[in-house]
């Protein structure tokens, strides 16, 4: 079937219709929310750039764009989703990983590495450009920059910040990071506990070791000679450890006449 002037694939199931004019997919049923604008959806058409001039991250959509992919010097494509399907071979270069349900990181490294020997710009995508594709990029990350799982998903999510990892990729990155990191993993598996999945909806947790800054916006301490005086009454007011009958009044002492008894001493 020939496709019609405008259309793109669905974002959902891959088959073609004019989404970004509101209409529905006949096949799955998806159409484009009503608020989203079309500059939103002219802007995404485009992949996240994630190391400059050689790695981009994005959607099955956005591989099927090939005029943008070539404007963006795009060469190579990685593509995480066995049901999709390359659309563009006489124009790029495919990789197709073939398991759907565990991410094959060591065949798509070898993959990446050889673009990136070639100085080839590669596009690494899914569906949605949302999970698979993007724990692809992060093990990329841990394997050939060295960067640990909590500072290469933040890396990419700063450039995507659709990323949504579910819990079970997150799981497969936290053992990927134990093969490249060996025993030395263990403290990043202690940082981002599966468990610390409940209290997020969906998508990544955000690292919990974050020390906060220290604030000098405190107004600094006064003098010890700008402290008002004391509110004491003279007459309350005492000298010494004890209590004598030397008191304060109006700046004089009043010093009361003392008893004293001369008792004589026993000679004895």
């Amino acid at each position: 079937m020939r496709k019609r002037e405008r259309e793109n694939p669905c974002v959902v199931c891959g088959h073609y219709h004019k989404y970004e004019e509101g209409e529905v997919c006949a096949t799955c049923g998806h159409r484009i929310p009503a608020s989203f604008e079309k500059s939103s959806a002219q802007s995404s058409a485009f992949p996240s750039e994630i190391l400059p001039d050689f790695l981009y991250l994005g959607s099955y959509d956005n591989a099927s764009r090939a005029e943008l992919l070539k404007t963006q010097g795009i060469s190579r494509v990685l593509n995480t989703v066995p049901a999709c399907q390359n659309l563009y071979k006489n124009s790029f270069t495919y990789h197709c990983l073939q398991d759907e349900k565990n991410l094959p990181f060591d065949d798509a490294i070898q993959f990446l590495e050889q673009c990136e020997r070639d100085k080839a710009r590669v596009l690494v995508h899914c569906m949605s450009g949302k999970n698979r594709s993007p724990a692809i990029v992060i093990a990329y990350l841990m394997k050939c920059k060295g960067w640990r799982l909590a500072q290469s998903y933040q890396w990419v999510k700063d450039r995507r910040p659709s990323v949504e990892i579910s819990p079970a990729v997150y799981q497969q990155l936290q053992e990927y990071e134990m093969k490249v990191f060996g025993s030395n993993g263990c403290a990043a598996s202690q940082t981002f506990p599966s468990s610390d999945l409940q209290s997020f909806n969906f998508g990544f947790p955000k690292p919990n070791y974050t020390v906060g800054q220290p604030t000098f916006n405190q107004p600094p301490a006064a003098s010890i000679f700008n402290h008002p005086g004391l509110n004491v009454s003279p007459h309350e007011f005492t000298f010494g450890a004890g209590t004598t009958d030397r008191k304060v009044a109006d700046n004089t002492f009043n010093i009361a006449p003392q008893n004293v008894t001369d008792t004589p001493m026993d000679s004895s």
